[in-house]
């Protein structure tokens, strides 16, 4: 088997075109995921109410569902419904079938990512013991100065590590965005391979993109991740 490395080169240098799309459907779905994250976190945490069933519920049938059937579903029925929302019931002029493709990756990622970061955030509050609320509350302080000043810190160190996979994992998926229409990496290279149909060359650069990217990514979180430990230390001392 033949390997065009010409190909290859040409592709690779193409498709850092793409990591601006890339990295910014990762960051904007991470914005848009933790605040309602943190409070279905909260929500499934205290275990009652409806608010609880709700989350657990939404939890299960994101993380039950492939994401790659999330995609086709939503993008498929979301433009429409969109449409129908706009022109018939708000009777409004808005043409929603122009509207720039990566608004959609960001919805589709986004409730992807916030089912995931609920249980990390979850699963991050509960390694706080429940006493130091308790503590906080009878020195005088309210419950949300509480959770900023003592639960919060602390939880972040040990989800720091899950939020890392969290958001590796995310970068990954992005990979899915070319099936909305949404030029990245994967979108770049796979236009430029059905030319010649150098598809294993087009692949293999792609995979040779996203390893740098997660490796980035996940010594950045490195980086935090041992000047938080560092500044626990120091704390301690």
């Amino acid at each position: 088997m033949h390997i065009n490395t010409e190909f290859m080169a040409e592709t690779f240098l193409a498709s850092l075109g793409g990591i601006p799309v890339t990295l910014e459907i990762t960051l904007v779905t991470l914005l848009i995921s933790v605040p309602p994250a943190f409070f279905m976190a909260l929500a499934r945490q205290r275990r009652k109410g409806i608010g609880s069933r709700l989350a657990s519920a939404y939890v299960s049938f994101i993380r039950g569902t492939p994401v790659v059937l999330q995609i086709l579903f939503l993008y498929s029925l979301l433009p429409s419904l969109l449409n129908y929302l706009f022109t018939q019931v708000m009777s409004l002029q808005v043409n929603v079938f122009k509207w720039n493709t990566i608004l959609y990756a960001f919805i589709v990622f986004s409730l992807n990512t916030t089912a995931v970061l609920s249980e990390v955030f979850r699963s991050a509050l509960s390694t706080v013991e429940h006493g130091q609320m308790e503590g906080a509350l009878s020195v005088g302080l309210s419950r949300r100065q509480a959770y900023a000043r003592i639960i919060l810190p602390q939880a972040l160190v040990s989800a720091l590590p899950n939020i890392c996979n969290a958001t590796v994992n995310l970068l990954k998926s992005t990979s899915l965005a070319f099936m909305m229409t949404v030029q990245d990496i994967t979108a770049i290279a796979k236009v430029r391979a059905a030319y010649g149909y150098n598809y294993i060359e087009a692949y293999l650069v792609v995979l040779v993109v996203y390893i740098l990217l997660c490796t980035v990514v996940q010594l950045l979180f490195k980086a935090v991740e041992r000047y938080l430990s560092s500044y626990k230390k120091l704390i301690a001392a």
